[in-house]
This record gives C-alpha cells, sequence and structure tokens, in this order.
C-alpha cells in the first residue's frame, strides 16, 4: 500500500461499458464521494451455564456485510453518463469498479439505491447517487 496522505478526488467509481472485453471510464463531475464498509452484528452472548447470575459477557459475530459507494457532483454529459443513467432508469445492476487509494479497488456488479438531480437557476445542473454492491465483490489491494 502506498504511505502518506491519499487525495480524495482518486477515490472513483468507474462504470463498465458492458462490451466484451468490458473498458471501464471513471464518472466524471463527482465534486464530493464516500466509500463505506459496514457489518451486520449478530448477538452470541450465552448466560454462565454454572454461574447464571453471575455477569454476563456479550459476544459477537460478524454477519451480513455490506459496500456502499455515494458521490455528488456536476452532472457531465458524456457516454458514460448515458450509459450509466440508462442503467439508473431501468433499475439494473451494471459493472463497476470503485477505486479507494490507500487500500484498493473493489470490482463486481453494483446498483443504484438513490438518484437525484438539483440545480439552482444559474449553477450547473448536479447530481447525486448511492451504488450498493449487486453482489460479491472482488477486491485487488493496491500495489
Amino acid at each position: 500500500m502506498a504511505t502518506g496522505q491519499q487525495v480524495g478526488r482518486l477515490l472513483l467509481i468507474k462504470i463498465g461499458d458492458g462490451d466484451t472485453p468490458e473498458v471501464f471510464n471513471n464518472l466524471c463531475g463527482l465534486k464530493t464521494r464516500s466509500f463505506s464498509m459496514s457489518a451486520n452484528e449478530i448477538d452470541t452472548t450465552i448466560p454462565s451455564c454454572t454461574n447464571p447470575g453471575g455477569p454476563v459477557q456479550k459476544t459477537s459475530r460478524p454477519g451480513i456485510s455490506s459496500r456502499t459507494f455515494s458521490g455528488s457532483g456536476a452532472f457531465v454529459a458524456s457516454a458514460t453518463m448515458t450509459q450509466f443513467m440508462n442503467h439508473v432508469r431501468a433499475s439494473e445492476a451494471f459493472n463497476a469498479k470503485v477505486t479507494v487509494p490507500g487500500d484498493g479497488e473493489y470490482s463486481g456488479s453494483w446498483f443504484v439505491t438513490d438518484f437525484e438531480f438539483s440545480g439552482d437557476v444559474e449553477p450547473n445542473m448536479e447530481f447525486n447517487a448511492t451504488f450498493t454492491a449487486a453482489d460479491v465483490l472482488t477486491f485487488m489491494a493496491e500495489a
């Protein structure tokens, strides 16, 4: 892994074009972005059988894991944005890669759970999207 601080603008999502071989292009326009990893907690606590009135130690094990990418920024018209919007409108999964600087790349099937256009009178139109893993992702550590 790389040492030192990482540049936030290199936290990227790349959308697959669906061709063979598949080409992945950056979803352009993102100004803010985040990548979240979490796991459900499954309670495995059992009171002592030999001392049921004694203190109980809470124990757990990991459950279902979740990977989510979210981003917002300027809506930039492009072939990649057109492909992306087709997936959003159809509510369908698509191949994508999330690059996390200093960690690695999470690739596989994703879908958009939330999407919003926004805009004021003068500035450019913006968008906000949340991506959730649609299948088990492949992780490749940063070299």
